[in-house]
């Protein structure tokens, strides 16, 4: 241990209390102004998850209504590797809404004059050793189990408050730079959706033009627009345009199996019905591309900015000549709805034969191709940011068990 550390158990600087038990006649999916945290919304490894958020509608206890800054973390995990369990997460600013302090999820509370920083607390919450001591200690099968004194029976080593201070500032550093990554790329995400939305579900450069007003678009791409609409089987649709069946733009291409223990070290993501799952040594698809989840996420559609290996539970998608634009196929493809073509089997899956048969209206080439012009810069801007992300990740994690255990101290960091 390095010079002017100590060695304490949590019990003597924090305690951990329970959530509450909410009723379940009140919980939402759809939202409201109180957000019902669960261990759902924790990242692996630490960190909060503003995904697939719980909602609640009715009386609230004053004392479990969180308030940003607040240190959590959570006490249950429903997953086979128990990905989550005991790791922390601070409450972000909650824009109007309120999180409410679950049951399942410990609330870490630090004692009067224990000498300890919130922020490097919530870095030694993150660290593998105390990892370890909460898999360790916890109970049952399938489901994990962890408990307030458990967590506090770890045995931490602290430096004084300044040194604390300091670690937490270069940590936080980077994670402060990957939040902002993520927020960039939400709103990024979110013009180019407005983008398609605006031209191929509003249809509004045609509307304006019908009725004789600006379109907003300069001279040469309003041009493309046409200025008047034509009956089609889905309702009125922009002339010219047409409406055709999915599977006359592309094929959904079956991935390859491919066991984790399979893959080789590499930088070519691995993509599952959820997204990406891992890397490999080589590639099955030259990208940029689309995956679909074909079984567990059946109609997840997921981007692959580079060149990729998507595995049996997904179709890749492979374009046709009727349509070469994969940046509005992965936005049409969102708006399919695939998740309800499923086939009836144990296991959820994707019936692709029935998702040929969804219908959308195709514009003509040159308007997708100057969608293509408009979207394909913010595609690469997030991608940048995504894999800068991932360095910033990486470097955090390789300082955080270093400077946690003094190996390197805060000047050379």
């Amino acid at each position: 241990m390095a010079a002017g550390w100590s060695t304490v158990t949590l019990d003597k600087i924090i305690d951990v209390k329970h959530g509450y038990a909410f009723p379940g006649e009140h919980i939402r999916e759809n939202p409201t102004r109180d957000i019902l945290l669960t261990p759902g919304n924790f990242e692996i490894g630490g960190g909060f998850k503003a995904e697939k958020f719980k909602y609640y509608d009715g009386e609230v206890p004053e004392e479990y209504v969180l308030e940003e800054g607040d240190l959590l973390v959570t006490m249950t995990d429903l997953s086979k590797q128990s990905d989550t369990l005991g790791f922390p997460a601070l409450i972000p600013k909650a824009d109007g809404a309120r999180f409410l302090h679950n049951q399942r999820v410990g609330r870490v509370l630090i004692k009067p004059n224990a000498g300890v920083d919130k922020r490097f607390l919530y870095y030694l919450l993150r660290s593998a050793e105390y990892r370890h001591e909460v898999l360790a200690s916890a109970t049952g099968t399938s489901i994990k189990h962890t408990s307030p004194s458990r967590i506090l029976a770890y045995k931490a080593n602290l430096p004084g408050l300044a040194v604390q201070r300091a670690i937490a500032h270069i940590l936080g550093t980077l994670d402060d730079k990957i939040e902002l990554n993520r927020k960039m790329n939400q709103t990024l995400e979110a013009m180019a959706r407005a983008v398609f939305k605006s031209w191929f579900v509003d249809f509004d450069p045609v509307r304006a033009k019908a009725e004789g007003r600006d379109t907003g678009l300069s001279r040469d791409l309003a041009a493309l627009f046409p200025d008047s609409f034509e009956d089609s089987e889905l309702g009125k649709i922009p002339k010219g345009w047409r409406v055709q069946q999915l599977g006359d733009l592309i094929e959904l291409a079956y991935g390859k199996a491919m066991k984790e223990e399979n893959r080789q070290s590499g930088n070519v993501p691995v993509f599952g019905s959820n997204g990406q799952v891992g890397t490999h040594n080589e590639k099955l698809v030259t990208g940029p591309g689309i995956v679909v989840g074909r079984k567990g996420n059946p109609g997840i559609v997921t981007w692959a900015p580079s060149d990729f290996f998507p595995i049996d539970t997904t179709f890749y998608v492979v374009t046709r000549d009727t349509c070469r634009s994969l940046y509005f196929l992965f936005y049409a493809l969102q708006d399919q709805n695939l998740a309800s073509q499923g086939s009836d089997s144990a296991v959820p899956g994707l019936n692709r034969n029935m998702a040929y048969m969804g219908q959308l209206v195709a514009p003509n080439v040159p308007v997708l191709d100057a969608f293509d012009k408009m979207v394909k810069p913010i595609f690469e801007i997030i991608n940048h940011n995504n894999e800068e992300s991932h360095t910033l990740a990486a470097l955090r994690n390789s300082f955080l068990p270093k400077l946690l255990s003094g190996e390197i101290r805060v000047m050379d960091a």
